[in-house]
């Protein structure tokens, strides 16, 4: 290759705000190995497990070489645009509009009052017409945005200045991955920033209507937030990359994590930062310490097929298990053992958590390494009988490791768990690891597993938590707690039940989903209408609760409406599942441990 050979550099320019057009686009310098240069989008993000096609927000395509000539071009499937090359071309430089409108952590949006940034969503990357090599040499990124803004993003910032009402600043990244896995947001807020064990960590907050966070309560998070990172790095050791940035979205309804390279896109509710909003608050916590976590559960640690990203294609993994699942589980486990939730977090927590997983019965059809698969066409685009057949691997994921890290501790009389074994893992095999193969297998965790203090025969246990079709034995680990689970005091036994999750539309009660067990699965379908309780007319879904009050083992006639047509069924009424669980039992010496801090006074 000439030693004139350099990587690539990306522009974006955000002052059109108005019209949600973000101009974007890429200069790339000769050598060329090909008359013809392909470009394509990627299709998925790291982290979020489904093909997206960035190129259908572009238009306004234009290439010219380095004396501003046009160069012709075509699209090439469904993500690429092929541009062909002059002999005498030295330079191309390619430019487009984007339409940023989608407000999500996976992709761009621009308004008048700020821009967040996905590379991905972003930037065409070469796939032919230069040599590979150069997608991993430094790039350069310029940004152009109202003077009045400033960015915050993990890339190098390199130089900024100012001319008449815009800004421009000049970023580089060395390689494809440390750009790509990157993310750029830029407001008139100002970065808040504080040294949490000598690595520096800002904080730009933006909120969707202009609404100012409740000043003591956006303190109350920055200083969980320095205490949920020492945990962390109490677990992992204090990391090696300088600092790390956390953008947070305050929206009306809105809420999404994104992890990335040295950052995170967390989006929330406005109300977690309202006072006196505990549950709000409680869930912002825990998404902050899940996005920090994946900084070495994923980012550090990956599946092996994860190593070297193809962003054009599924890629799939058996371990979305482990990845998610046990990062929520160590995630939360982080929030109370740093005190930035209490015990009673933490139990309040777990209970929701138990709610769902009681009304599902996907375990009995999908076993957790099957989950992972299920990813790219399940978890995204969930059905109304979607809770029947498949499991989410982060809710199932989470209640598998904590019964792995509960049977690991009761066989080394605690003194190694699953946050131990994680740890581990991360030293022998991360991507910045002296390992001669980084990432992990099923079988590189397993054996890892085995190697631990008390987990010689744990092999089986683990199989059997991971790909057989059944429930995790979630009461038996806590009762190595002194706790047990019990049914919640609204649910109380011969409660009468018609197992649907209902919606209400115009008027009407609709059926959405079913329960396990609902005596109406067989003689209604989805989107059916429930119009009368033995004649009488349902007004509402709670109306339709009251009809049914106390009549455990009755006969009642439901008339129902299906496709407009009205028909009439004779159904059961079965005892409530009771479905709601609450955590019972003060807890005995190794709860107390468990929920304790590592951090070292």
């Amino acid at each position: 290759m000439s030693e004139q050979a350099s990587g690539l550099s990306f522009f974006a320019d955000a002052t059109q705000g108005a019209q949600h057009h973000l101009r974007a686009g890429l200069r790339l310098d000769g050598p060329f190995t090909s008359t013809r240069l392909v470009f394509r989008f990627p299709r998925w993000v790291p982290g979020s497990y489904f093909l997206r096609e960035p190129i259908q927000h572009m238009f306004d395509f234009t290439a010219v070489d380095q004396d501003g000539r046009e160069l012709s071009w075509k699209r090439v499937g469904v993500d690429g645009i092929s541009v062909s090359l002059r002999k005498a071309s030295t330079k191309v430089s390619i430019d487009y509009t984007l339409l940023a409108k989608e407000l999500s952590v996976r992709s761009n949006h621009l308004d008048t009052t700020h821009l967040h940034l996905m590379p991905p969503f972003t930037w065409f990357w070469p796939e032919r017409g230069i040599d590979d090599a150069r997608l991993n040499m430094l790039h350069n990124v310029e940004l152009v945005a109202p003077a009045s803004w400033s960015p915050a993003t993990q890339l190098t910032l390199v130089n900024q200045s100012t001319a008449e009402s815009n800004g421009r600043w000049s970023f580089t990244a060395f390689g494809r991955d440390m750009l790509l896995d990157s993310i750029m947001e830029v407001n008139p807020n100002e970065a808040i920033t504080h040294d949490i064990d000598g690595r520096t960590h800002h904080l730009k907050w933006w909120d969707s209507g202009g609404h100012q966070p409740n000043a003591e309560r956006l303190q109350a998070f920055i200083g969980d937030m320095e205490n949920i990172a020492k945990e962390h790095h109490a677990l992992f050791g204090v990391p090696e990359w300088p600092d790390y940035t956390t953008v947070l979205h305050l929206t009306d309804t809105g809420r999404g994590g994104l992890e990335h390279m040295n950052s995170q896109t967390s989006m929330m509710p406005r109300a977690c930062l309202f006072p006196d909003h505990e549950d709000e608050y409680r869930d912002l916590v825990s998404l902050f310490s899940h996005e920090y976590l994946h900084q070495w559960n994923v980012k550090r640690l990956r599946p092996k097929c994860f190593v070297d990203y193809d962003l054009q294609s599924e890629v799939h993994t058996d371990l979305l298990w482990w990845f998610e699942g046990g990062t929520s589980w160590l995630g939360d486990m982080m929030c109370v053992r740093s005190g930035a939730w209490s015990e009673k977090d933490w139990r309040l927590d777990f209970e929701r958590k138990m709610k769902r997983h009681t009304t599902n019965n996907g375990m009995h059809r999908e076993s957790l390494a099957e989950s992972s698969h299920d990813a790219w066409i399940h978890l995204y685009r969930s059905g109304p009988y979607t809770r029947e057949s498949q499991i989410s691997y982060y809710l199932e994921g989470e209640l598998a490791m904590m019964c792995l890290d509960v049977e690991l501790r009761r066989r080394n009389n605690d003194t190694y768990g699953a946050c131990d074994l994680m740890a581990e893992l991360v030293r022998q095999f991360s991507i910045e690891a002296e390992a001669e193969e980084p990432g992990v297998d099923y079988n590189d965790i397993r054996t890892a597993l085995k190697a631990c203090p008390g987990g010689a025969s744990m092999g089986p246990f683990l199989d059997r938590l991971v790909r057989r079709r059944a429930l995790p034995n979630v009461q038996r680990a806590l009762s190595s707690f002194r706790l047990k689970l019990v049914p919640h005091a609204n649910d109380k036994e011969g409660k009468a039940w018609l197992g649907v999750h209902l919606r209400e539309t115009a008027g009407r009660v609709l059926i959405s989903s079913y329960h396990a067990g609902s005596p109406l699965r067989e003689c209604t379908q989805v989107g059916d209408e429930l119009m009368a309780v033995d004649g009488v007319r349902i007004k509402s879904s709670a109306h339709l609760k009251k009809l049914i009050a106390g009549r455990t083992g009755d006969e009642v006639k439901l008339e129902h409406v299906h496709e407009g047509i009205v028909s009439n069924v004779v159904v059961t009424l079965p005892p409530s599942p009771q479905h709601g669980v609450t955590l019972r039992g003060k807890g005995n010496a190794r709860w107390k441990a468990w929920i304790t801090t590592r951090q070292k006074n």
